[in-house]
């Protein structure tokens, strides 16, 4: 296996962007959310404007992936364009690029070490510290990584976590977090006055998907049986791509929905190849090729929720019932 600097550099000619491509993939995508939303909203057969409500909660969750494409720089470095474009995007959806980029750039320098802050992570306990915490903070441990704290992230991670706990929390340093508040709740407001229907099918239910497959497949990537985690002064990027970053095998369609975010020891590895070519790299690079892997089947995903403490003394996670005996 090559060290970290040679395999690092072996990622680099991946990096490079079709700047075309990257705008077919972003306006296609749009028109695509745009039409099942029209179509949710004043669409005359009520199951088909459900289907396409649906589909467009997993359509935002690709555009959301383009989103984190673009804050990363692997796509449309320097357009205004693009800026313009997904900075309405974040807001909308709640996810305003100040919050975001502060989160988002702390995990991926500290993910998969042993202890510190769990800024854009799910918190992770050792058993001992889990064992010596208070009784509230182990009820706010608990609920942080329940299932039902993913499958609700419209409320928990993004109208919360995203907007009105970093506002309250430095209000001068966030405050596109309140326009983003002001923003969807706006949007919220405008169409219940035309039906409710409008609101449900065009708001409540896309963001409500968008947010629980986004929330799960964040959790799922770095909490899998098997997953490793190292203490700081031991940490480096190579080892959170190659053991703490799984690969989420897919069918070609989920694979389109979340733009290739199932590559992600890949997008671990280097943050600057654009989503369209993680298979490519992948393909092209050996020691990318036998990660640590998971899917959404119902029993990986089950194997997944239940893991909920780091095991030091085995070196790995395990559920609280194993942690109690």
């Amino acid at each position: 296996m090559r060290d970290a600097k040679q395999l690092f550099q072996a990622t680099k000619k991946y990096t490079q962007e079709n700047v075309l491509l990257s705008w077919w993939h972003v306006a296609s995508t749009i028109f695509i959310l745009a039409s099942l939303l029209t179509l949710a909203c004043v669409g005359q057969f009520l199951p088909l404007r459900i289907i396409a409500s649906i589909l467009a909660g997993f359509v935002t969750t690709r555009l959301f992936v383009l989103y984190h494409d673009f804050q990363h720089h692997s796509i449309l470095k320097g357009s205004k364009a693009a800026q313009a474009i997904f900075y309405i995007f974040g807001v909308v959806t709640m996810n305003p690029p100040s919050i975001w980029n502060r989160t988002h750039n702390h995990h991926h320098k500290n993910n998969a070490k042993t202890f510190g802050a769990s800024i854009g992570s799910y918190p992770l306990m050792t058993i001992e510290s889990y064992q010596r915490s208070s009784a509230k903070e182990k009820i706010q441990y608990a609920a942080s990584r329940h299932p039902l704290t993913i499958a609700l992230g419209y409320i928990t991670i993004f109208f919360y976590g995203m907007c009105l706990r970093s506002l309250l929390t430095n209000p001068k340093r966030h405050l596109d977090s309140a326009f983003a508040l002001v923003v969807h709740l706006g949007l919220i407001a405008y169409l219940a006055l035309c039906s409710w229907e409008m609101v449900l099918l065009g708001v409540l239910v896309p963001s409500t998907i968008a947010s629980a497959l986004g929330a799960y497949l964040f959790y799922a990537q770095h909490n899998f049986p098997g997953v490793k985690i190292r203490e700081r002064e031991e940490w480096n990027y190579i080892f959170a791509a190659l053991h703490s970053s799984s690969y989420m095998k897919m069918n070609p369609v989920m694979h389109w929905f979340s733009a290739n975010i199932g590559y992600h020891h890949v997008h671990h590895l280097n943050a600057r190849i654009p989503f369209y070519r993680l298979p490519e790299a992948m393909a092209g690079i050996e020691e990318l090729q036998s990660p640590p892997t998971t899917t959404l089947n119902p029993v990986d995903i089950h194997r997944c929720l239940r893991l909920k403490l780091w095991n030091v003394e085995q070196a790995k996670l395990v559920t609280f019932r194993e942690a109690a005996a």
